[in-house]
């Protein structure tokens, strides 16, 4: 199992601005690797949208939760496939919370108790008040069964 996740320092600024830019609400988006390039995609957290359409199926809101369109990720994923590129990470931010990979982020990774990315990266943001606190990175590991923390680094611009 790999015992880190490398980001280039435009990836991780990218990715941490996004959660600075939608505090107090999470963010989400996948990291697309491309060359020597990591790619930060925004993605739309559509959660307010479903709790809004179902609060009882969909009991917490943006503030608490995120939910990527699969209709967006889709073309997201297709696109990066066709330009030969890959699908390295996915992120989301935790509004004033630490960065933990929680329940509900695990079951969301597995519907089906397998990941459905197995060798992609899980990367959770802490931001408190618009100051991001810590980043921390989680993958799978099979025989754990389970995602495990890893080091996050960056390479420099």
């Amino acid at each position: 199992m790999k015992t880190e996740v490398t980001l280039t320092e435009s990836a991780w600024n990218e990715m941490t601005r996004h959660a600075v830019e939608c505090f107090p609400e999470e963010c989400c988006g996948v990291i697309i690797r491309r060359g020597d390039l990591d790619v930060v995609q925004r993605c739309q957290n559509i959660q307010n949208l479903k709790h809004k359409q179902d609060p009882i199926n969909n009991p917490r809101d943006a503030t608490i939760a995120y939910s990527i369109d699969p209709q967006e990720l889709n073309v997201v994923l297709n696109a990066a496939a066709a330009s030969g590129a890959t699908l390295k990470a996915f992120y989301h931010s935790h509004p004033n919370h630490d960065a933990y990979f929680s329940a509900e982020d695990k079951a969301g990774a597995t519907p089906f108790g397998e990941p459905t990315y197995p060798d992609t990266a899980q990367i959770v943001v802490s931001i408190y008040d618009r100051i991001v606190k810590r980043v921390r990175a989680y993958l799978w590991s099979p025989e754990q069964q389970d995602f495990g923390e890893v080091a996050v680094t960056t390479l420099p611009l």
